[in-house]
């Protein structure tokens, strides 16, 4: 799939749950690799925060960014929809340091998404595929997520409360097609007995029966229910009756529980890249799941690109007939057996190591090893089928070595290896000139990389 940006501009104005503030923020298109990035416009130097995990300083009742000094605060429902509709890249402008609350929910960012559409950018999407299971615990909360490797993003949630009305609740999404109806409509929540605190803390200024749930499931004096009611600007309750103290009714018998979801995806946005995993979360809160991206972002760093991931039941994109017609390479110096994966940008091919390569009777007798050498022809040969294969009669053509630099070998390959070679295009095809980087693996190792520059010569 392809990189998605918004195909126009759009502009929401709210009051900011913690600030009072009325706010205003600007969705914009950006470019491919881009990434989300949100700008403070209403400083001097507009400083740009990039949406990502280790740039988290805060989780107290909602998702904090920050650089420097500068922050912007409940971003989460905003991320959420971005994800959640698939959308890579986005500039948003906003005059305040926290997002406005709208109606609790991502309902308002879905709508305005959809009305202005999106775009189609010519960049692949570069997905965090789990390849085993990642967790992590907090004793402290009983809080605890679990990802697990799943062919999309599914998530399943379970909430606890010590009360009466909300004990427990769980929801599930187990596609982000579901997102739209099932997850964007619900809303925030908070219980009455924690409002006294949180305005004592300086937090939800702007906290309404508009933008938030409210729970009174614990039976307060009339006074004291009464001065909350003064706080939030809304008429006195009885304080003999529990229950919600909402303007309207719950959108779902769980909301609470798809709200908490709902923040999950919001906060996994941070991760920088769309998740293939299933993400089993008990309960969860701002600070775990940052903790799970951060973790997450410290597997991207560390491993420049991921594994490929090699299914043999699936159907080649070339087997080894298609290989022999467009390399002019035969017995015993093809060192291709089949390309599984090409897109736009990277090409990934297999070769199965046996015991009866020629190179192991010289390289050596008694410790048969794969040339380093041959690991570096081989992902030339991949490269060249990657470029060979756009070429309009590509069997008049040859590539030919110009350069190899940063070679590293890492890990030895010995017989019954399967090593599988990504090789990615650097830069533009110019004049016949490719230039590209290899990477060997086997499993989930690093053996072998290069960076290497071959031209591509039409045979005489």
């Amino acid at each position: 799939m392809k990189q998605r940006t918004l195909q126009n501009s759009f502009t929401l104005r709210g009051i900011g749950l913690h600030t009072g503030f009325d706010i205003e923020m600007t969705f914009k298109p950006a470019p491919a690799d881009h990434g989300v990035k949100i700008k403070r416009i209403d400083l001097e130097d507009q400083p740009i925060i990039d949406a990502l995990a280790e740039n988290v300083v805060n989780t107290q009742r909602g998702t904090v960014v920050g650089k420097g000094e500068v922050t912007v605060s409940t971003i989460e429902h905003g991320l959420s929809a971005l994800y959640a509709l698939g959308i890579d890249n986005c500039l948003i402008e906003v005059n305040s340091s926290e997002f406005p609350i709208l109606d609790g929910s991502a309902i308002e960012y879905v709508k305005a998404i959809r009305e202005v559409g999106v775009q189609e950018q010519e960049k692949d999407k570069d997905y965090y595929v789990v390849r085993k299971k990642v967790e992590v615990h907090d004793p402290d909360t009983g809080s605890k997520l679990t990802l697990l490797p799943d062919d999309d993003f599914c998530i399943n949630s379970f909430i606890e409360f010590d009360s009466l009305f909300i004990p427990n609740q769980s929801a599930t999404m187990d596609s982000v097609t579901d997102y739209e109806t099932e997850i964007a409509p619900s809303r925030t929540f908070v219980f009455v007995r924690e409002i006294q605190q949180l305005r004592a803390a300086g937090l939800i200024k702007g906290g309404n029966l508009d933008n938030a749930i409210v729970i009174y499931e614990r039976q307060l004096p009339q006074g004291e229910l009464d001065e909350i009611a003064d706080a939030l600007n809304v008429p006195r309750p009885d304080a003999t009756e529990l229950g919600y103290l909402n303007n309207r009714e719950l959108a779902f018998p769980n909301e609470p529980a798809r709200h908490k979801l709902l923040d999950i995806i919001g906060d996994m946005a941070l991760v920088g890249k769309p998740i293939k995993g299933r993400l089993i979360a008990i309960r969860p809160g701002h600070k775990i799941n940052n903790q799970l991206a951060r973790q997450i972002r410290k597997d991207i760093k560390l491993n420049e690109v991921q594994p490929p991931i090699y299914d043999a039941n699936v159907e080649p994109v070339m087997d080894n007939i298609r290989i022999r017609e467009l390399l002019p390479h035969r017995y015993p110096f093809l060192m291709v057996d089949k390309i599984i994966q090409m897109t736009d940008n990277f090409i990934v091919g297999v070769k199965n190591i046996t015991t009866n390569e020629p190179f192991f009777t010289g390289h050596f007798p008694q410790e048969p090893v794969m040339p380093g050498v041959l690991q570096v022809e081989a992902m030339a040969q991949v490269g060249g089928l990657f470029v060979l294969a756009r070429l309009d009669e590509p069997e008049r053509y040859s590539t030919y070595f110009l350069k190899i630099d940063n070679v590293k070998f890492r890990h030895k390959v010995v017989p019954c290896d399967t090593v599988l070679f990504r090789v990615e295009l650097t830069s533009e095809v110019r004049r016949g000139i490719a230039t590209m980087r290899g990477l060997a693996f086997i499993g989930d190792k690093v053996i072998s990389e290069a960076d290497f520059t071959a031209q591509i010569i039409k045979n005489k």
